[in-house]
């Protein structure tokens, strides 16, 4: 799963994501949709300082 901030407002699986609100999706979504500028995927900080 990789978290995601959306730039557009859209369902996804029934649920409404919203603009500029955070959600986990799976990553070859978070991939197609950061391509197609639905979304930007999100570096969680936390994670950066374990790599």
């Amino acid at each position: 799963m990789v978290k995601v901030r959306m730039l557009v407002q859209t369902r996804y699986n029934e649920q409404l994501l919203r603009v500029n609100k955070e959600y986990d999706i799976p990553k070859e979504t978070a991939i197609r949709w950061d391509q197609s500028k639905l979304a930007e995927i999100v570096e969680n900080p936390k994670q950066q300082d374990k790599n």
